[in-house]
């Protein structure tokens, strides 16, 4: 399958600090891609952006962002727009999870996923679609394996997740004859920092190679971003026994 050349092209990756983002900006600078990494752990950022400025021939760029603050977030497309004149990728991977069900969870906490996994997309979104419509690039948005099934343990969380399904595929119908594609990647487990913030997290619960490393995540993003007339519309990567249970 012929794909298009990502060098020379530039992404903006939210939740860039660890995990899928970082392994997504290096993916993508392996390519030849510039990256705008943002997310709200400064010294983190720059210390990622350095990493892949040694290894690979691309120019970095750190945004520091609460992306759950509306203005923050255009001052973070327009600065990226700023450094490299255009914006050819959207990776919208900022998410965050808590676990409950309804009655034990806090009303802190279900403002926080709200906040994080639905505003963040929706304000990442709006500011970067002009300049992706102008590019004819591709958006991506980082969903979850919680946004095909019900989940009893986290409802409100899965429910952040079918928005994101939702959103994505409903964007993509509006703005696909304009020549952005739309993508979203749903993993299951990913062996990062996710779920620390409320216990511990998949990267201490499971071993290297038990769940999907972010690494793969990272592959799906580029595979994405490359082709060349088409759009993946939806990929979805579990882990290979996720489905003994059901």
């Amino acid at each position: 399958m012929e794909t298009l050349s990502l060098d020379g092209r530039t992404a903006l990756i939210t939740g860039a600090s660890s995990g899928i983002g970082s392994a997504a900006a290096r993916g993508l600078a392996r390519e030849g891609v510039n990256v705008a990494l943002a997310a709200r752990r400064e010294e983190r950022l720059t210390e990622i952006a350095e990493g892949i400025e040694s290894e690979y021939d691309v120019e970095t760029l750190t945004v520091p962002t609460d992306i759950r603050e509306e203005e923050a977030v255009e001052g973070m497309v327009e600065e990226t727009i700023e450094r490299f004149d255009s914006l050819d990728i959207l990776l919208n991977n900022a998410g965050l999870g808590r676990g409950g069900d309804v009655e034990s969870l806090s009303t802190e906490d279900y403002r926080l996923m709200q906040d994080t996994n639905v505003d963040g997309m929706f304000f990442t979104t709006r500011a970067a679609l002009p300049h992706l419509k102008e590019s004819r690039g591709n958006l991506i948005f980082i969903g979850s394996f919680a946004g095909h099934f019900p989940r009893p343990s986290n409802p409100v969380y899965a429910a952040t997740k079918w928005w994101t399904r939702g959103f994505a595929h409903s964007v993509q119908a509006s703005v696909g004859d304009e020549g952005v594609a739309v993508t979203v990647i749903n993993p299951s487990e990913v062996r990062t920092e996710f779920g620390s913030a409320s216990g511990e997290s998949f990267e201490e619960r499971f071993g290297e190679g038990e769940v999907t490393e972010p690494e793969e995540i990272a592959d799906a993003v580029v595979f994405a971003a490359g082709q060349r007339n088409s759009t993946v519309s939806e990929l979805d990567l579990y882990r290979r026994d996720k489905f003994e249970s059901f």
